[in-house]
């Protein structure tokens, strides 16, 4: 968080400086704004603006945005986070001109597509969203393949093809072994599978990288449970009623509810 505030700080500080205070310029008939290259202009208010997401500041983000674009309205990262800020405002229709605008500018992006893929799952169109994923996968510059393989094994859970979902994730952690989403969605396909030992593991190696969830916990749990490992089982159920009392989980716990439903393994 503190290492965010200061990159905010200093782009704020860089906007700041490329955008000097207007001024009249009689002799040319021209107002003097913004001044520097439009494409940097344009990346530094889109940085900017996805900080202001990840913030929670979604009106300053799109402000930001509108300055990207107004900048360079070619410079298509900027288009792929005003998809994704509308994504969250629940703008659906904006969010897909937005989407669709920055793959028009740059059809390969894989960032772009991972975007995109993500709108569709969460628009009823999980089908088509592999797609996209698949093509971030494809770019053989993109940095987090992993993150797009994840996504397509939950977009595949939501359509229920848990075959496809299981060899997503599996990729997945082929390239980050410690990507967290796909530890804890193989651990509950293990689990429905049997493979006490293979869940146990995945289980494990998320709530040693992560603080645990209750989630996590409740998954853990189950498994100790039907491993018939009592004293594990405790330990877990101890926690979760220490850290997660007023969770759907430990409900699930005092009314003795252990069942992986599947609507429980479609959750994200």
């Amino acid at each position: 968080m503190k290492r965010a505030s200061l990159l905010l700080l200093f782009l704020v500080a860089l906007a700041g400086c490329a955008r000097p205070p207007e001024v009249s310029t009689a002799d040319s008939g021209t107002i003097a704004g913004e001044v520097g290259d439009p494409r940097n202009r344009a990346r530094v208010h889109t940085e900017l603006a996805a900080l202001y997401y990840e913030r929670g500041s979604m009106g300053i983000a799109l402000e930001e945005l509108r300055r990207a674009t107004t900048a360079d309205s070619s410079y298509a990262p900027a288009y792929n986070m005003l998809g994704r800020v509308y994504m969250d405002l629940k703008e659906n229709r904006l969010a897909e001109e937005s989407f669709q605008r920055a793959l028009a500018l740059a059809p390969k992006d894989p960032d772009i597509n991972h975007s995109y893929g993500w709108f569709l799952c969460h628009t009823d169109r999980e089908a088509e969203s592999i797609d996209y994923f698949l093509q971030a996968i494809r770019n053989p510059l993109y940095a987090t393949p992993w993150m797009s393989y994840s996504a397509a094994g939950v977009c595949s859970l939501r359509k229920d093809d848990l075959k496809s979902a299981e060899e997503f994730f599996q990729r997945a952690l082929r390239l980050n072994a410690d990507e967290p989403n796909a530890l804890l969605k193989l651990a509950a396909i293990r689990y429905r599978q049997g493979r006490m030992d293979d869940a146990r593991q995945l289980v494990t190696r998320y709530n040693k990288q992560l603080p645990p969830t209750a989630r996590s916990l409740w998954l853990g749990l189950r498994i100790e449970r039907r491993a018939g490992q009592h004293v594990a089982e405790q330990s877990y159920a101890d926690q979760l009623r220490r850290r997660f009392p007023g969770s759907p989980e430990f409900a699930a716990l005092q009314r003795g509810d252990y069942e992986l439903t599947d609507a429980e393994l479609r959750r994200e």
